[in-house]
């Protein structure tokens, strides 16, 4: 019985049809997304919605990257104590991280799920890719 269910499960994951916003490298190695709007997401979500998403990812990461007086600290920090202060504090990049994962759930909840999308987390992909995955059938789009 057990089978069946998981065959069952394997076929509707099948169906599910998933967007890649790839990185964009054009300003250097920094993470960034592309704000490109993908055809297949046409009529599932309004352009401004997913630009608002990407543009605020986009936002968050170069927060994350930027050199400032408390990351340098962090560093020195770390260096005198052999890095087992990252032990007992988290990290300014691990800090935006989560704010990340925090936001990502809340576009989730209140904006992509309610319209048969799944945002996913691009840590969970390597920082390469963001995935979106489209949870209706193409033949119910609006």
């Amino acid at each position: 019985m057990a089978a069946a269910a998981n065959r069952t499960e394997n076929s509707h994951r099948e169906k599910i049809q998933k967007v890649f916003i790839q990185r964009d490298y054009s300003e250097g190695t920094q993470v960034k997304f592309q704000t490109k709007f993908p055809p297949e997401l046409e009529g599932l979500i309004d352009r401004h919605l997913f630009e608002q998403t990407i543009n605020t990812l986009n936002r968050i990461y170069a927060e994350a990257e930027k050199t400032s007086t408390t990351t340098f600290c962090e560093s020195c920090l770390a260096c005198l104590t052999s890095y087992v202060i990252y032990l007992c504090i988290e990290t300014h990049y691990q800090k935006c991280l989560k704010r990340i994962a925090a936001y990502l759930d809340d576009q989730n909840e209140t904006v992509y799920l309610p319209r048969g999308l799944l945002i996913t987390d691009p840590i969970e992909r390597g920082l390469r890719v963001i995935e979106i995955a489209i949870l209706v059938d193409s033949s119910n789009r609006a």
